[in-house]
């Protein structure tokens, strides 16, 4: 028959079996909860890690799309960028070619030694900008004396645009104002635009006529403004 003091020691034995076991099960818990709490906190600072690449790939991609945009920006200047001529326009190929019909053409002496010149004044009429030739095709006489020179350094920078009711100058040597047997008389003269623009006569500023020298003659290029003294020759 077992003793009253032998149940106390089962008792005792069976009570600390309980706590160690309950101590136990709290660990694994504790454990457990810790495992899932950096477990939580490692895929938080992945989904972080992995967020930050995406906002600078935008960042890049923002920023590329505007240096694209910059850069177009400038090559549509680079491109619109016309030749600048008479009244402040800008040349294009929708620039149409001035012609003899829509030009009001007409000449004054311009007598200065050594020479003798003419300026030639051609204004708009045409309701509509044109593009100017490069210098008038003049003849003074007869087509088996030629057209008159043009001399190269009277040629402007850039092409001559003629807005509506502005006027383009040339300038024309005549003789170098002497008297000799190549000297004639021309009482008006032919003014030819290229590619079929049209011809025009012109008539001689004075009612005796002009004295033209074939181996002096020159013309000078159209030029927006009449330059005094720039396109001497």
């Amino acid at each position: 028959m077992r003793t009253p003091a032998f149940r106390t020691r089962a008792t005792v034995i069976a009570a600390a079996a309980t706590a160690a076991l309950s101590l136990t099960l709290t660990a694994c818990d504790e454990t457990d909860s810790a495992a899932e709490s950096a477990g939580t906190q490692a895929a938080g600072t992945a989904l972080s890690g992995s967020a930050a690449p995406t906002a600078s790939a935008g960042a890049a991609q923002d920023s590329g799309a505007a240096q694209d945009s910059g850069s177009g920006q400038n090559t549509g200047d680079t491109k619109g960028t016309g030749t600048t001529g008479g009244g402040g326009t800008e040349a294009s190929a929708a620039t149409p070619a001035c012609t003899t019909k829509g030009l009001t053409i007409s000449a004054e002496m311009q007598d200065g030694p050594p020479y003798t010149h003419i300026v030639l004044t051609a204004e708009n009429t045409s309701g509509h900008s044109c593009l100017m030739p490069d210098f008038p095709e003049i003849r003074f006489l007869e087509n088996a004396l030629g057209a008159t020179p043009a001399v190269a350094k009277s040629k402007p920078a850039s092409a001559v645009v003629l807005t509506a009711g502005a006027p383009a100058y040339a300038v024309v040597r005549l003789s170098d104002g002497g008297t000799d047997e190549n000297v004639r008389t021309a009482k008006d003269f032919t003014l030819t635009f290229p590619g079929g623009a049209g011809m025009a006569t012109v008539k001689a500023p004075n009612s005796g006529g002009l004295s033209v020298d074939p181996t002096k003659w020159a013309t000078g290029y159209w030029t927006p403004e009449l330059r005094n003294g720039a396109d001497e020759f």
